[in-house]
């Protein structure tokens, strides 16, 4: 049978996980006999399935990927934090970024790294990289000392300001007051005005909230609070001029870059996996900006945690909430009985709850919930699966009370 054929090619041609080392010898003048040695192997592989016919053609396609290496071909989008362990190999590296989904295979780092002479410079430590990016370049990022995370602090995907303030206050010392006031004025560290601008009407502050996009950053000594989220503002707005967001909110959603990123917020926060995000976007735009709702309004707990949580007080449970908390008159976040989005984002969403404001899939939901303790989301679209979602929810202990009599 065609797989057993011996078709020349080695340990470290395949990319399994070999002996291959940093800074091992590389012979660069019989690089000519490796690749004759695959060019006559690819030859008479082709000679064979000529000879067997066309029907051999998925065969083919086998054997072909064997000698093409599998590699992305862009420099990559969003990020990963890997780490680079003493004693690591080419190999070990390769696979430590093959997990991480920052290269496509294990083998392509390692033939962009024996490319590379400055390769084996790769130093242990922790690097900001890029998930789905070329080998080569991934390489080159390992080799920037920019991309190296030494003193560095990382703010979860979906934490509001004031949690951000506390835990980089925690990492420099800088007291939060020093945060707090620091952000009174987002356009000072760097927000353009027109991300304040609104179709929908609604009027609201100009927040930072949103702004600060979640990652690793890496503080110098003696940054200041202002110059700290400075770079955080500086980090989303690099993101989402990747991600085209605002050209892609105004052309394909039809409304401002601010709602968008005001419904990236609320899928964040209300989100328990990444995969749901779009779809509690999709539920968000349906009951803002159509009338497949009995309002247009969203009817979320999330923003009145919000505002508890601006308060001073600590976020509460849906069948907790009281009605009077529901309902308060001077919560600004209230959205029981006011239409439109919030006033401003509620969390600071990261690329995945992005992405999913700006592609929604399309459906008719308008309901979603969390319905079971590993935080599965179900989605309904008219009152009877509205129901069924609080039965599922009552019988897997995830509501309890009036609402599961």
């Amino acid at each position: 049978m065609i797989d057993d054929l011996d078709l020349g090619f080695d340990e470290a041609e395949r990319g399994e996980k070999g002996r291959h080392r940093r800074g091992a010898v590389r012979k660069r003048n019989g690089r000519s006999s490796g690749r004759g040695k695959t060019i006559f192997a690819l030859l008479m592989a082709l000679v064979l399935l000529g000879g067997i016919g066309g029907g051999a053609y998925i065969g083919f396609d086998r054997i072909r990927n064997h000698f093409v290496t599998p590699d992305y071909d862009g420099p990559g989008s969003g990020e990963a934090l890997v780490e680079v362990k003493a004693g690591d190999t080419l190999t070990d590296i390769g696979n430590t970024l093959y997990d991480a989904g920052v290269v496509k295979s294990t083998k392509a780092f390692i033939e962009a790294a024996d490319a590379n002479s400055r390769s084996k410079n790769i130093q242990v430590g922790r690097y900001k990289v890029r998930k789905q990016m070329k080998a080569a370049e991934a390489v080159t990022l390992l080799l920037d000392p920019k991309s190296r995370v030494v003193n560095g602090v990382t703010i979860p995907e979906g934490a509001m300001s004031l949690g951000i303030y506390d835990i980089l206050s925690k990492q420099t010392k800088i007291p939060v007051a020093d945060f707090k006031a620091a952000a009174k004025d987002p356009v000072k560290l760097g927000v353009p005005a027109y991300w304040f601008n609104r179709q929908d009407g609604k009027k609201g502050p100009k927040s930072i909230e949103g702004f600060l996009y979640p990652s690793t950053y890496e503080i110098p000594p003696k940054a200041t609070a202002e110059q700290i989220l400075s770079m955080m503002v500086d980090e989303f707005l690099r993101v989402t001029q990747q991600l085209d967001f605002v050209d892609q909110a105004q052309k394909e959603r039809k409304i401002s870059p601010y709602e968008a990123l005001i419904t990236a917020s609320i899928a964040q926060a209300e989100s328990v996996n990444e995969q749901d995000m779009p779809k509690v976007a999709r539920v968000i735009y349906n009951r803002v900006y159509t009338d497949k709702y009995h309002c247009k309004c969203l009817e979320i707990d999330s923003a009145i945690n919000y505002w508890l949580r601006l308060q001073g007080k600590d976020p509460k449970d849906s069948d907790v909430l009281k009605q009077s908390e529901i309902n308060d008159p001077k919560n600004p976040y209230r959205t029981h009985g006011v239409d439109g989005l919030t006033i401003t984002p509620i969390s600071n969403p990261g690329e995945a709850a992005l992405k999913g404001a700006l592609n929604p899939p399309a459906g008719d939901w308008i309901y979603f919930m969390t319905i079971d303790k590993k935080g599965t989301m179900g989605y309904g679209s008219n009152d009877a699966e509205y129901r069924n979602l609080i039965k599922t929810m009552c019988n897997n202990k995830v509501l309890t009370g009036s609402n599961c009599a």
